[in-house]
């Protein structure tokens, strides 16, 4: 696909998207896909509510209902119906767990995630379903890079822009060696390789990198 293509076919989705989620509803038309399920918007969240980002999940879910109760409860001057699923942070479940939302529920958008490995079930099924997907966290870099599509938007960040900011103001402090730690998954090493760019173009010795096994905090039953 020709980038003048790629442009055409981002912007069609940006003016359907547009339509969905902001527009009034006097004088326009709905995307086909829209009018087509009824008076009522559908909105599917699917977060983690259980596990290392519970909280996470539950603060996304809660910023997006309190945005859109500001604006009168409704999408572009439709009702919304709200859907749920606990994605559980665990990737293996990921196209199980969107496919649930897409094609039983048949939400008309998709909102998630936070977990990156979660995030590449997501990217699976909103590139084949033309679903609209917003990732309000997971910062994976192949959803907007390599595996980017029109309908596919990220209100948040990749995994490596926040470290890639750290190697400069580093060295201009006189930290010239330093040692990294993180989970060892996918967003601790795109994290990482924003790190190690910045701060050894600016001069840094990174003496060590320790990756740790992503945690289970579930509670245990005594």
């Amino acid at each position: 696909m020709t980038a003048q293509a790629r442009g055409l076919s981002r912007r069609l989705m940006l003016s359907r998207s547009a339509a969905v989620v902001g527009a009034s509803s006097a004088g326009l038309l709905l995307p086909e896909i829209v009018r087509a399920q009824g008076n009522k918007l559908k909105v599917g969240f699917m977060l983690p509510y259980t596990g290392t980002f519970a909280q996470l999940g539950v603060a996304i879910e809660n910023g997006v209902r309190m945005a859109i109760a500001e604006k009168g409860g409704k999408l572009g001057g439709r009702e919304i119906e709200w859907v749920k699923v606990d994605d559980e942070s665990e990737p293996s479940k990921g196209v199980e767990n969107a496919n649930k939302l897409v094609q039983r529920d048949k939400v008309d958008v998709l909102i998630g995630t936070v977990h990156s490995g979660v995030q590449m079930g997501i990217q699976r099924v909103a590139r084949e379903s033309g679903v609209l997907n917003i990732i309000p966290n997971a910062g994976v870099h192949a959803a907007t890079r390599a595996l980017c599509a029109p309908n596919v938007f990220r209100t948040s960040f990749t995994n490596s822009q926040p470290t890639s900011a750290l190697g400069k103001p580093m060295m201009d402090k006189g930290l010239k060696r330093a040692v990294w730690i993180t989970w060892k998954y996918a967003a601790g090493d795109e994290a990482f390789e924003g790190f190690k760019d910045s701060y050894t173009k600016a001069g840094g010795t990174i003496v060590k990198e320790l990756g740790l096994p992503f945690p289970n905090v579930e509670p245990r039953r005594c």
